[in-house]
């Protein structure tokens, strides 16, 4: 097995990490030069891509290549590796036997907090949650063209070591907005790293929502947050009130409870399937900042 991960972030960084033991090498590349070290420290083999220009090595990476996750988000002209004027996938990665392709659960848009599954339509409202949706299709055609089994993973908010309400408390960022009836899916980076590698050995693809088992109030992942700290929570802040960003704001007008039945039903255990077990394990762990 010989894994390339096109964007080794907080989340690629995570899957690299899970699949290190099994394969003959793991790849992940970043658009910073200056994380090239830290990649390396962790056992990955890195590589700066910006997204758009191949080099050299990467090409020879890629002819190698058995299993892929494509991290990158996509712009305005699609997916990096669906670009007019990028060469063919099959060309670029010939040996290349099963891909996931990292998206989101944006791409439902808002359901009013009803329940919605992998069948679920597809109503995004930001630019971005729409190019997710045309990423994600010409991923699940290329697959289908091609005979090679495509994973889509659309992911709810991720969190875990150096990314949590511990961190925003201890920086004095965390505030408790509150929305009358708004909840929200999360998911441990740690999952989403088993997902892929439990798909990837199985040669799955198909469409799957990565996500915790309880949508929950973000006000309530502060307050226990804050509980396990030993401090008091910020105050309630009106969500009418509140001081926003434009993409927060965004998040805000989508609401809806996120299933992950599919997963189980195929036999993936999560870790971290609720928040509560997830701080419990961060905070005792003493592993929470990173």
């Amino acid at each position: 097995m010989h894994v390339l991960i096109l964007g080794a972030g907080f989340s690629g960084s995570a899957i690299a990490k899970a699949f290190l033991p099994l394969a003959q090498s793991v790849t992940g590349t970043t658009r910073a030069e200056d994380k090239i070290a830290g990649l390396r420290e962790l056992g990955i083999e890195a590589l700066v891509y910006d997204g758009v220009d191949i080099s050299p090595e990467l090409a020879a990476v890629m002819q190698r290549t058995t299993h892929l996750i494509q991290s990158i988000a996509p712009g305005r002209d699609g997916d990096p590796m669906m670009r007019p004027g990028t060469p063919a996938l099959a060309d670029l990665m010939p040996n290349l036997q099963w891909a996931g392709y990292l998206s989101t659960v944006g791409v439902y848009g808002d359901h009013g907090g009803a329940w919605v599954t992998e069948d679920t339509s597809l109503e995004p409202v930001s630019a971005r949650s729409m190019e997710r949706v045309a990423a994600e299709k010409a991923w699940l055609a290329f697959g289908e063209e091609s005979h090679i089994p495509v994973a889509v993973l659309r992911l709810s908010g991720i969190y875990g070591p150096g990314r949590n309400a511990f961190c925003n408390l201890e920086a004095g960022t965390a505030r408790r907005l509150i929305k009358p009836n708004q909840v929200f899916n999360r998911i441990r980076v740690e999952d989403i790293a088993g997902v892929a590698l439990f798909l990837a050995e199985k040669s799955i693809g198909g469409v799957f929502n990565v996500t915790d088992h309880e949508p929950a109030p973000p006000q309530d992942i502060i307050v226990e947050a804050a509980r396990l700290m030993g401090v008091s929570p910020p105050p309630e802040i009106p969500f009418e009130t509140a001081e926003l960003s434009p993409m927060a704001r965004s998040f805000y007008g989508e609401n809806k409870r996120v299933s992950n039945a599919r997963l189980r039903d195929l036999g993936f255990v999560f870790r971290f399937p609720d928040y509560r077990i997830s701080l419990a394990e961060l905070w005792q762990g003493g592993h929470w900042r990173g």
